[in-house]
């Protein structure tokens, strides 16, 4: 059975976005999967690496004791799901503050040893990953800069996973000039790119 955890960031209930979010866990309950959902604003998610985290950044396990749920959540997970809308070519900042606190190291990566000389996957469980995200540019404008929240999250996070990991993509670009019909149009392929993902 898949076990997918739906890491949303959004400020307001029923936003487009919450939409993407429903379409998803439509899809995923369709499939009997089992789904926990890490809602960062809802949770008020305080993004900000203390001082004492970062101290402790290599101490492990105590590095994860402040953020313990959703370090559980991710071992327990083969299927990771972010939904988020793009701002500014990139990751809301509680989005990118909560990769900072939890992806850590004997977590998401292994550290460099005697052996290995540079970082290992850690989340070799993980073996399909989903981004869902809107985005107030265009397509060409997002590429020209570089679509560096699509890279952290595809090509970052990818690495750590499990080797050639499933993965699907969708943006609904040029939001602020979007209509019904495109906004349709963009769930129901949030919709089958999920189906496909979860096959």
């Amino acid at each position: 059975m898949t076990r997918a955890v739906v890491v949303y960031c959004h400020p307001k209930e029923g936003s487009y976005t919450s939409a993407i979010r429903d379409t998803v866990l439509g899809r995923l309950a369709s499939k009997g999967a089992e789904v926990r959902v890490i809602d960062l604003y809802a949770r008020a998610y305080d993004p900000t690496l203390s001082l004492a985290e970062w101290e402790g950044y290599l101490d492990t396990p105590r590095n994860r004791e402040m953020v313990a749920e959703d370090v559980a959540d991710l071992q327990w997970a083969d299927t990771l799901i972010f939904i988020y809308p793009t701002w500014w070519y990139a990751l809301p900042a509680v989005l990118k503050g909560w990769l900072d606190r939890t992806f850590l190291p004997d977590v998401a990566f292994l550290m460099p040893d005697g052996v290995n000389r540079t970082i290992r996957p850690g989340l070799t469980r993980i073996r399909r990953l989903g981004v869902f995200t809107t985005c107030g540019a265009s397509w060409w404008l997002t590429a020209f800069v570089g679509a560096p929240g699509k890279r952290m999250l595809m090509r970052g996070i990818g690495l750590l996973c499990a080797p050639r990991p499933r993965r699907a993509f969708a943006a609904h670009y040029l939001m602020d000039s979007s209509t019904p019909e495109s906004r349709a149009r963009h769930l129901a392929r949030v919709a089958a790119k999920t189906d496909r993902l979860i096959r």
